[in-house]
């Protein structure tokens, strides 16, 4: 039986593609996504919704039918809890949507 080499001194230490990265000065430094409001009570309410509206709204749009994955806040909330739980605005998107047109949309490039 052939052993299995391990990746012994090629592995880095310290080395990660896990770079958080927050913009100086904006709302969310140095909170994590907890604090945020990104908790328990939000993994509980974030399941339902998708339960109740399981498709992508910006690829519904495309005529495609598409899981959705994440509950998108379509107004940034910035830290605004009455914001933040306010139903009618979420929005269902899949991640890549969220992850690429979403994303685009805020930074005013689309």
């Amino acid at each position: 039986m052939a052993r299995l080499k391990t990746l012994g001194s090629r592995i880095k230490e310290g080395s990660s593609s896990w770079v958080k990265v927050v913009t100086p000065g904006s709302w969310r430094s140095g909170m994590t996504s907890s604090q945020r409001g990104y908790n328990y009570k939000w993994q509980k309410v974030r399941e339902q919704y998708l339960r109740d509206n399981p498709l992508c709204v910006y690829c519904a749009r495309q005529g495609r039918t598409v899981a959705a994955g994440v509950v998108d806040h379509i107004e940034a909330h910035r830290g605004d809890m009455t914001l933040f739980w306010d139903q009618a605005s979420w929005q269902s998107l899949c991640k890549l949507c969220h992850d690429s047109v979403k994303q685009a949309e805020e930074a005013g490039s689309l």
